[in-house]
């Protein structure tokens, strides 16, 4: 079983940066492709980011090209999304996702497994 724990949330000035960790346990992580969404209070779900398990192929929504990174530590089972010059409008809960041998899809359905999210909330 795929259990998702994510971390590194917190309140943070506008212009500021976050890093945001989730952590895999099981033994398939390098089988499994990574994605982090984010939702905000009234709206639906949605994709930041992926990262492929083959190649570790990346994918960016066009709201967060530029400003979020996402990348993985296949030896601590850890995924990341760094975010840099933090808005107002990045405040959400981040949730990542992950599927065995997925495709990096922008869409929710595309991740059978999900963490419980972090909050991020940026202060202007």
């Amino acid at each position: 079983q795929v259990q998702l724990v994510e971390s590194g949330g917190g309140l943070v000035q506008a212009g500021g940066s976050l890093r945001l960790s989730c952590v895999v346990s099981g033994p398939t992580f390098r089988q499994l492709t990574m994605g982090w969404f984010r939702q905000a209070p009234g709206k639906e779900r949605e994709f930041v980011a992926a990262l492929s398990w083959f190649g570790g192929r990346t994918n960016y929504a066009d709201s967060a090209k530029g400003r979020f990174t996402i990348s993985r530590d296949i030896a601590k089972n850890t995924v990341y999304l760094e975010i840099n010059s933090l808005q107002p409008e990045d405040s959400a809960v981040y949730y990542c996702g992950a599927e065995h041998f997925g495709r990096g899809t922008s869409e929710k359905d595309g991740y059978h497994y999900w963490g419980q999210g972090t909050q991020v909330t940026v202060s202007s």
